[in-house]
């Protein structure tokens, strides 16, 4: 399973840092110190190898920036078509390609100027040479420095995404802005979604995750989305129509019914026909929240009507007998507490604890159980055989083994005996102890017979 995790992209220093940076290692990295004196082969070998140590490191470190950032074609699709949507693919695409070319040049410059180096005759030409070599190489950098901003701006916004994974099981939440999408997902995960009064407060996706029957679910808040033609649209509706194109999630869609969020139920309704063709295939259920501002009893005759269509149109289909559970529920089973209240409350009603019993027959339940029945109690009829049982226990050998014990055979029933004494020791030499105690339980206190015998050389008695 891929998991994509922008936080660990290189940071992209801009294009004078970057000078800074790779000069800087060159000067520490490389011999500082040599003399006109020197064989024209040595002041040829010192000059190169700062124009070969300067060009590798260009080149590692535009690699690094070029292998760090995602592919848009090799990641999944759902985050390609989101980086397209926040940064615009042809720009992120334009900006690696001049970091690429950049890389390419840097290269070049260096193989042809230590081609020229190979043919300087005093010190001073190869000196001109490596700081020609040097300054184009920087030059060439300085050019791509936009391209170095922008990325590295890409970079930090794309730190801030939060990490979906596209393969896990996922409920993402939809809706109209202001209908209670990021108060939900507060109240069953713990993502921390700011909540205001006015539409778009949720500007960006957030996840959450909850567990429900020991299984883990990830919740994605998406930004409001508007009733209105596709190209419209601005780049906050795009991360939720992106999200809805292309994760493999159920769908929960918001509908306020109360109208406190500045839209009817028509245009509600009118966005959910709009946009359903990105539900097929997936788990959908239409969440009617606010009830508390306006129940369901209260609303009007079209609204009922809209509400009833899609139920409608699902007892029609060949699938109702998946969702009939949906439209019919069973009333709830009335507990002990509910008939009291409903007979008079506590000190009125009397429980029946007897019409529980499991018996062979329902008519025994009333019958009224004997204290005394042929010279027996109750107790006498559980264990019948108790006092048989004792006298076996107290007859048998104490090694025997018994079925059902775990041992093969009485030898191993001894031995398990004689371990269990022994792990027991310690604890209870321990537990003998007290606190003014002066004992050594070493059973051979070598340190105590210290002292030299007659012959010898052993330190001990």
């Amino acid at each position: 399973m891929v998991q994509y995790n922008f936080k660990k992209i290189t940071v992209v220093p801009n294009g004078k840092d970057f000078v800074d940076i790779i000069l800087s290692r060159t000067q520490r990295q490389t011999p500082t110190v040599v003399h006109k004196g020197y064989a024209i082969s040595r002041l040829r070998q010192f000059y190169m190898r700062k124009v070969k140590y300067t060009q590798q490191n260009f080149y590692d470190k535009l690699s690094t920036i070029i292998d760090d950032f995602p592919r848009l074609d090799d990641i999944h699709p759902f985050y390609g078509d989101l980086l397209h949507v926040l940064y615009n693919k042809d720009h992120y695409k334009l900006a690696l390609g001049q970091i690429n070319t950049a890389r390419n040049l840097i290269g070049k410059i260096a193989k042809d100027y230590v081609k020229l180096l190979k043919y300087g005759d005093s010190l001073y030409r190869c000196k001109c040479l490596k700081v020609a070599a040097l300054g184009r190489m920087c030059t060439v950098i300085k050019r791509i420095g936009p391209s170095l901003a922008y990325l590295e701006q890409v970079r930090q916004h794309m730190a801030r995404l939060p990490s979906i994974d596209p393969n896990t099981r996922t409920v993402l939440i939809c809706g109209y802005p202001n209908v209670g999408k990021s108060s939900f997902i507060n109240k069953i995960t713990r993502a921390d979604v700011d909540v205001q009064p006015y539409a778009f407060t949720t500007k960006s996706l957030f996840v959450g995750h909850t567990d429900y029957k020991y299984l883990r679910y990830q919740v994605i808040d998406t930004p409001g989305i508007l009733d209105r033609p596709f190209e419209d649209r601005n780049i906050i509706e795009m991360c939720s129509i992106t999200a809805l194109a292309h994760l493999r999630a159920a769908i929960l869609f918001f509908l306020d019914i109360s109208g406190s969020c500045g839209y009817t139920i028509a245009q509600q309704a009118a966005l959910f026909h709009s946009i359903k063709s990105l539900f097929l295939n997936k788990p959908l259920i239409i969440v009617c929240n606010k009830t508390d501002l306006q129940p369901l009893e209260g609303i009007s005759e079209e609204d009922k009507k809209l509400l009833n269509q899609r139920v409608e149109i699902k007892m029609k289909s060949k699938k109702i007998n998946d969702c009939l559970n949906r439209f019919h529920v069973a009333e709830k089973r009335k507990t002990e507490k509910d008939l009291e209240n409903e007979n008079g409350g506590a000190g009125v009603y009397s429980m029946n604890l007897r019409k529980n019993y499991i018996l062979a027959s329902d008519e025994w339940k009333e019958d009224i159980l004997p204290e005394i029945l042929d010279g027996h109690n109750v107790y006498d009829f559980i264990d019948p055989d108790i006092l048989h049982r004792v006298e076996e226990s107290v007859s048998r050998p104490p090694h025997e083994v018994v079925p059902g014990e775990g041992f093969k055979d009485s030898a191993q029933k001894i031995k398990a005996i004689k371990l269990a004494k022994k792990s027991v020791k310690k604890r209870n030499k321990d537990a003998r102890r007290g606190e003014s105690d002066r004992v050594i339980p070493n059973l051979k206190p070598k340190h105590l017979f210290s002292g030299k015998r007659s012959s010898g050389k052993t330190d001990r008695r």
